[in-house]
């Protein structure tokens, strides 16, 4: 796993609406969805909760690396690249279920652990 950098750490605190979590399944096509439930966990690790995942939990259960999309308030892109832990119990979860609204189910998390950071074309970490 990687640190997410100060920097990007502080653009997540000015992030802006939704971010974009890409997948793949075991043929290698891509899969990517909106998320807007998921908060940082430390400094090397992103949860987003399960609330509707269909392809995403299949591939991620089949063992999928993943990405992360968002944007900041001036509209300045970040990408975190990782592999995924998919939780259902445990103190990620009891976490996830603090924050996740709960007009959401919340059935389980994904835990993108990050280890490339990009800003465009940039590598941070």
């Amino acid at each position: 796993m990687t640190c997410i950098p100060p920097s990007v750490l502080a653009a997540w605190a000015n992030r802006d609406g939704y971010a974009v979590l890409t997948t793949v399944d075991s043929a290698g096509v891509p899969n990517a969805i909106y998320v807007g439930s998921l908060q940082l966990a430390g400094d090397d690790t992103v949860v987003i909760a399960d609330n509707y995942f269909a392809k995403t939990r299949a591939n991620i259960l089949a063992g999928s690396r993943g990405s992360l999309v968002f944007l900041t308030k001036e509209k300045k892109s970040f990408q975190m690249k990782g592999s995924f832990e998919y939780l259902t119990a445990g103190p990620i979860i009891d976490d996830m279920k603090r924050w996740n609204p709960t007009r959401h189910p919340g059935v389980a998390a994904a835990a993108l652990r990050v280890a490339e950071v990009y800003s465009g074309a940039e590598r941070l970490a």
